[in-house]
């Protein structure tokens, strides 16, 4: 149980790694887990992007659909999934490449919110320069 722990956990995986993994073991489409939820195929894509997390009502629901634990989706603890077989978990290639994939979105994420705060100095400054 310990490699699963380490294998979801908060430094190997995010909530959208947690969502996926359960929802491709409980052998559902993103559009259909989408439907049972009641929402939007792109906000559950969202999720699964880290783009966005849900509220506590559809983390419930989306926890109750993949029979894992809200505390597992959130942060790796608790009732989960297995860890997958000990051959893909051996190859250190997979886990180096999805390590650098995790650091270029969190990278990208950084990136983006830089861009949002720059683009509302922006609106500031054109909007201050229009009312001069």
């Amino acid at each position: 149980m310990d490699d699963d722990a380490n294998w979801y956990g908060p430094d190997a995986a995010t909530f959208g790694d947690r969502v996926a993994a359960a929802r491709e073991q409980a052998d559902m489409t993103q559009a259909v887990l989408a439907k049972r939820l009641g929402v939007r195929l792109a906000t559950l894509r969202g999720w699964e992007d880290d783009l966005s997390e849900p509220r506590a009502n559809r983390l419930s629901m989306l926890a109750g659909l993949l029979n894992v634990s809200m505390m597992w989706l959130i942060n790796g603890e608790g009732e989960g999934i297995s860890a997958p077989d000990t051959a893909v978990n051996s190859n250190s290639d997979i886990a180096g490449i999805l390590a650098e994939m995790r650091e270029i979105r969190t990278e990208m994420l950084q990136k983006a919110a830089r861009i949002g705060r720059l683009e509302k100095r922006l609106r500031g400054v054109v909007q201050e320069s229009n009312n001069v």
